[in-house]
């Protein structure tokens, strides 16, 4: 039998002691800074190419989020009709799906929840107009969408019911 130890059963410290450069390599362990950057570098590289798409993506889901709402308010708006006769006038608005508005009967609201008009996704409220300045519609309902301005009603912009 031989008393020195083999490679199989040696403890770590016995192998530090036999070896100095193993002792060395462990105390030393981790990543070097430009490893480090590398990584950060990389990751950058990775996040830059996909947040646009990502934020593509989210003005692509507001969009249609908007045209679901306008649909969703048409049918409402049509719920009025079968009950009052006719659409909310311009000056009465959206509001008239929320509040009863004078002078009005057979008012079997509120059609919507809550006492306000409701806004699209960019917070702006709807634009209404009844009737219609559109030929074959009997009311407007549109929304100014992201970079529309309060006062910007071209109807090229708008995301209005079909």
């Amino acid at each position: 039998m031989n008393d020195s130890p083999d490679a199989t059963t040696m403890t770590a410290a016995q192998t530090q002691a036999a070896d100095p450069r193993v002792a060395n390599a462990v105390s030393q362990s981790g990543f070097t800074l430009l490893e480090i950057l590398v990584v950060i570098a990389i990751l950058g590289l990775l996040i830059s190419l996909v947040a646009p798409a990502v934020l593509r993506q989210l003005g692509g889901a507001r969009n249609s989020i908007a045209k679901q709402s306008i649909e969703r308010i048409a049918s409402v708006l049509d719920l009025y009709k079968l009950d009052i006769g006719s659409y909310p006038s311009t000056d009465q608005g959206l509001a008239a799906l929320s509040a009863q508005p004078a002078g009005i009967r057979n008012w079997n609201g509120p059609y919507l929840k809550g006492e306000q008009a409701p806004i699209d996704p960019w917070s702006h409220p709807y634009i209404y107009r009844s009737p219609s300045t559109r030929s074959s519609h009997d009311y407007d309902l549109c929304s100014r969408g992201a970079n529309a301005q309060a006062s910007d009603t071209a109807s090229d912009q708008l995301i209005c019911n079909p």
